[in-house]
């Protein structure tokens, strides 16, 4: 039988890797998907550079256009990255019949549903597995492993930049812009982090894996985002006292709100217990945590991104598409793992109505009758207190920290009485506010 015909569009970091992974391995590859896989053409800007990496094993080009109207091409794996051109060289190639295979997170979050729907459309497949913590099979276990559970919820580290700012942060009790400066150095951030430290590639992933594991359209626009470029050390540590450890979490959760099933979707700093085996999860890996009704807790761990570990999904969609290539459309695994015709409507929680518990801290005057005032501006909100910590002013001081944990309580119940509590004379400067999972 012959081989399946790939186009590879941008031959980066990953690109490289799936290209040399695929050379490195391919009589195992070949065994394992019942015929061979080659990359046949290489669409890259820098047409030298590309030429060196396949050292003429396959066609070059640059124009990429030329692969997805090229009709040996079987599939296309799309590693360009972005919103634009990639989504519209996403399409055609769809619309030429071909099967594609992205690690674009950022595309299929915002224009998801209509690429699901093309290819649905037109018969073919789009794989992503490598869009959603490197190499990691996450969307695999959501979709197919665990298709016989009711998901409840989805907690990862999937941002492998910002686990590595933490963990500094942590153990080294170095501020967020010290550390920042060395994960670029040491090649875990870019240039340009923005994506990263503000939480919206992490959004990206979560919004995916809420999709698949709710049934649900991506809605990345609905995801409530923030990212840890306010998170101090003095918080970690803080944290680090009480057992606790910060990590910046993509949480997808099924819930009851005003008597209806809702999902809550939302990235942010989490406080979770320092005994979870989540919370232990350091440098730039990527770990995320899975709730089923039937299966309980699984803990899916390992390299969130880099050349190898990512081309690692990549060709695993290959071997996926090039086993299921003839089968009848209708029986494949559906994109979003629930059939396109049995998605549901369930609203996204605004994230003012969340139910979470809070982590405050708040710089006082080391006066009489503070705390009093704050625990009164606590308890007119209905928001009970689990734990406090009230730290002795250093010599000659006249201020101090109260670090308070609350039990669950609204989102928006707490916004309030912060304000409160940051009107009262005694409390200086703003009260920082980081909510808690136990994820258990």
């Amino acid at each position: 039988m012959k081989p399946v015909k790939v186009g590879l569009l941008g031959i980066g970091t990953v690109g490289t890797g799936t290209f040399n992974v695929l050379h490195r391995n391919q009589e195992e590859i070949r065994r394992r998907a019942g015929r061979g896989i080659e990359i046949a053409m290489v669409a890259d800007l820098n047409t030298t550079r590309a030429t060196e990496i396949t050292q003429g094993r396959c066609r070059v080009v640059a124009d990429a256009w030329q692969v997805v109207n090229d009709p040996e091409i079987d599939i296309v794996i799309e590693l360009i990255g972005g919103y634009g051109i990639a989504k519209e060289l996403v399409l055609a190639a769809i619309a030429n019949g071909k099967h594609v295979v992205t690690a674009n997170k950022a595309l299929l979050a915002t224009h998801g549903n209509e690429i699901f729907r093309a290819a649905q459309d037109k018969g073919v497949m789009v794989a992503f597995e490598a869009a959603v913590a490197g190499g990691i099979p996450i969307i695999k276990a959501l979709r197919e492993g665990l298709t016989a559970n009711r998901i409840q919820w989805v907690a990862g580290i999937i941002n492998g930049t910002t686990n590595f700012i933490l963990s500094e942060m942590r153990d080294k009790g170095l501020d967020f812009g010290s550390v920042l400066k060395q994960a670029q150095e040491l090649g875990y951030a870019e240039a340009d982090p923005t994506f990263d430290i503000e939480g919206v590639d992490a959004a990206h992933k979560a919004t995916l894996m809420a999709a698949i594991a709710f049934g649900i359209p991506v809605q990345f626009d609905k995801a409530y985002v923030e990212g840890i470029t306010r998170l101090q050390s003095c918080d970690i540590a803080f944290a680090e006292q009480l057992g606790y450890r910060i990590k910046l979490l993509g949480i997808a959760k099924r819930v009851q709100n005003q008597g209806a099933e809702a999902i809550e979707l939302r990235v942010h700093p989490t406080l979770i217990p320092a005994k979870r085996l989540i919370a232990n999860v350091e440098g730039a890996m990527n770990a995320v945590l899975v709730q089923g009704d039937a299966v309980g807790a699984t803990l899916y761990y390992g390299k969130g991104a880099g050349s190898e570990p990512t081309a690692s999904a990549v060709i695993a969609d290959l071997v996926d598409i090039t086993r299921l290539a003839t089968a009848d459309p209708e029986h494949r695994v559906p994109h979003l793992a629930f059939q396109p015709d049995a998605m549901s409507d369930i609203q996204i929680v605004p994230m003012s109505e969340v139910c979470t518990s809070y982590y405050l801290r708040m710089r006082v005057k080391d006066q009489p009758g503070v705390l009093a005032d704050i625990t009164r501006i606590l308890a007119d909100g209905d928001i009970s207190i689990d734990a406090m910590l009230q730290k002795e002013p250093g010599d000659g001081e006249s201020q101090t920290d109260i670090i308070i944990l609350t039990h669950l309580t609204r989102e928006k119940h707490v916004l309030a009485a912060i304000e409160r509590m940051q009107s009262l004379p005694t409390v200086l400067g703003a009260v920082t506010r980081i909510r808690m999972e136990e994820l258990n």
